[in-house]
């Protein structure tokens, strides 16, 4: 019968994965293709003018491959 790890091998290399993802560097491979702003003014029931915007940004995001 092998032995399981125990608690603290456990948990040690639950920390060392933490670790290691917080230390890679990330290269994404992602361009933003578009954005896109609609902005309208208007006002409230109450008179008080507000500013209505939306924004659209389009990525083209790359995959896998290599």
């Amino acid at each position: 019968m092998a032995n399981k790890p125990g608690l603290f091998r456990n948990l040690g290399t639950f920390v060392g994965h933490i670790t290691k993802a917080i230390r890679t560097p990330v290269d994404p491979d992602r361009r933003e293709v578009a954005r896109t702003t609609h902005a309208a003014e208007t006002t409230a029931p109450d008179g008080t003018p507000i500013t209505l915007r939306r924004t659209t940004i389009d990525e083209v995001e790359r995959r896998g491959g290599g």
